[in-house]
């Protein structure tokens, strides 16, 4: 395998790990500057040396739609990771999560990360197993989903919506400042708005 070819390969890894969620081969194409026929080309190429190869990662392939996924026989550790999350107070970067859900949903994975400049995957997993949170389809983009917080998490803190959040107005349009640069950033390099590129978080990644 040439140098190139393997660095196209690895490209390709480091955007499904940030991208998080089910993309299409041609958005994919287009992210890492490759024809789709390339693209279909490493698609295939990656998926196979996962499969060959003893890693905890697979890559699920459902037509034009990818997704970098923990393996089945993995489930019991991630499911103890869970567990042992539950046991603990939410973390100031849980908290800080939680707050962008509330200010800014319905709102995209990407723009949580692009806010908080980190790949929020895992924090957002368990968001959704404590029912703080919850995740809905995008209306307007298929396979594109939004979060925002529970009803069960507005009744915790006591209020009957979510503007009585403190400062909801004021912190709501900061919010809405850095999801619009994000879109002028993503506008300028060919990608929409799923396409932000926080640096990396080292953590498990799975399907959210």
């Amino acid at each position: 395998m040439s140098s190139s070819n393997s660095y196209s390969i690895s490209a390709l890894e480091a955007l499904l790990f940030q991208y998080g969620e089910p993309i299409s081969k041609k958005k994919a194409a287009t992210l890492l500057s490759v024809s789709e026929e390339e693209c279909e080309r490493l698609v295939n190429e990656y998926a196979e040396s996962l499969r060959r190869e003893e890693r905890g990662l697979m890559l699920l392939i459902d037509h034009d739609i990818i997704q970098l996924m923990t393996k089945p026989e993995f489930k019991d550790v991630l499911e103890s990771v869970i567990h042992d999350e539950f046991k603990e107070e939410l973390t100031p970067a849980a908290l800080e999560t939680l707050s962008i859900i509330a200010y800014l949903g319905p709102v995209p994975r990407a723009t949580i990360d692009y806010i908080r400049g980190v790949n929020s995957s895992f924090i957002v997993r368990n968001l959704l197993v404590r029912g703080l949170v919850e995740r809905n389809q995008d209306e307007n983009r298929k396979h594109a989903y939004e979060y925002k917080i529970t009803f069960d998490f507005l009744k915790h803190l006591g209020i009957s919506r979510v503007e009585e959040l403190p400062e909801f107005d004021e912190f709501k349009d900061i919010l809405l400042r850095y999801e619009s640069q994000n879109e002028k950033d993503n506008a300028g390099d060919g990608s929409d708005s799923d396409g932000a590129s926080p640096k990396g978080e080292t953590q498990t990644e799975e399907s959210v």
